[in-house]
């Protein structure tokens, strides 16, 4: 049995809950009363408290703004129909936040401070999970370096915070993305498999680009060549072609998603075709245009299962049918709500009950 922790815990003494339109919750933009907050120095990790949200004082010479070392995870936590709460396989998200971690010089954390810290902070905050149907408690971990000093090394103290959201849905309508070929996310060799803050700060712009296009999403490409389709910018990117699910093998330049994993367990569970693997750009513009490409989605924590509605290409748009009329994402989406809102069995014990 996991030992429990002493965490030390100091309530707000101004609640926000009741100021908080729980009908109007813009992605990412507020927050629970408290957050999780622990110290990284002299090899071990300290100070675990649960604390009032709030802003926090740092010297203007910590590394992490200097140097880049700062990395986060994204976890969703589910109200059920009997009150209880449920994180969703935060065992998968604290193995990712050690790669992570691994991969940018900075201290691992014990899967049981990433797991209590969650727990310890949702429970004090109960009361902030959604009950609205395709609402959730957006949990944000993150990890960022603290040492003050103007050097090229990794940094020996460290700061990791639990942030929570009540967040509605990420995208509210089909997506029309595009896929790119000039810029690049990743590359071989990189760290495209990890959550640094670094990865989302070079992709901004190209983003931005696109967005001014018309374009809801990019779809990146391999550095190299540019003939291969990596993951979309919130999500991995996931396709129905010719009766087979099929989406990139992850890799350097790629993120091991916990919902991609979730789709792929659940469709092979279901006897559908699954193929992990390198997809060419053309084999998903061969099949839009000659109908065999049925579905293509976003798979991710924060877009769940998000429905492109059109795929733009060196100038060509191409159209696919109606997300409403697809079978497998339609199907997949109510099976992981059933599992997430504690609707259907978990048969796999994905649900983390706080």
């Amino acid at each position: 049995m996991t030992e429990t922790l002493d965490i030390k815990i100091t309530k707000t003494k101004h609640s926000r809950l009741n100021e908080t339109d729980f009908d109007n919750l813009p992605f990412g933009k507020i927050f629970t009363d408290h957050m999780f907050v622990a110290d990284y120095a002299d090899g071990e990790w300290k100070n675990l408290q649960v604390v009032p949200y709030g802003d926090i004082s740092f010297s203007p010479a910590i590394s992490s703004l200097h140097y880049g070392q700062s990395f986060f995870e994204g976890i969703k936590a589910y109200k059920h129909a009997d009150g209880q709460v449920s994180v969703f396989r935060p065992d998968k998200n604290a193995a990712r936040f050690n790669k992570s971690a691994e991969r940018l010089c900075m201290p691992t954390l014990p899967e049981e401070i990433f797991l209590q810290s969650i727990a310890a902070v949702i429970d004090v905050d109960r009361d902030w999970v959604p009950a609205q149907a395709n609402h959730s408690l957006y949990i944000r971990p993150f990890m960022f370096a603290t040492d003050r000093f103007l050097g090229v090394a990794p940094s020996t103290t460290y700061s990791y915070m639990v942030l929570l959201c009540p967040v509605g849905p990420y995208f509210s309508k089909t997506l029309r993305v595009k896929i790119e070929t000039h810029f690049t996310r990743a590359a071989e060799g990189g760290m495209g498999y990890a959550k640094s803050s670094g990865n989302y700060g070079g992709s901004m712009y190209p983003a931005k680009k696109a967005t001014e296009e018309g374009f809801d999403q990019l779809i990146w490409t391999d550095a190299k060549d540019h003939k291969y389709i990596e993951e979309m910018g919130a999500a991995n990117v996931m396709f129905v072609l010719d009766g087979t699910l099929i989406t990139p093998s992850t890799r350097d330049t790629i993120l091991d998603g916990v919902t991609r994993d979730t789709v792929l367990t659940l469709a092979r569970e279901w006897g559908m075709p699954v193929e992990e693997r390198r997809v060419s750009i053309a084999e998903i513009i061969e099949g839009a245009k000659n109908g065999k490409l049925t579905d293509a989605f976003g798979a991710g924590t924060a877009a769940t299962l998000a429905p492109v509605g059109s795929i733009s290409h060196e100038g060509e748009e191409y159209f696919l049918s109606d997300p409403q009329t697809r079978e497998f994402s339609q199907k997949m989406l109510k099976a992981l709500n059933a599992i997430r809102y504690g609707d259907a069995p978990d048969v796999h014990g994905w649900n983390y009950m706080v």
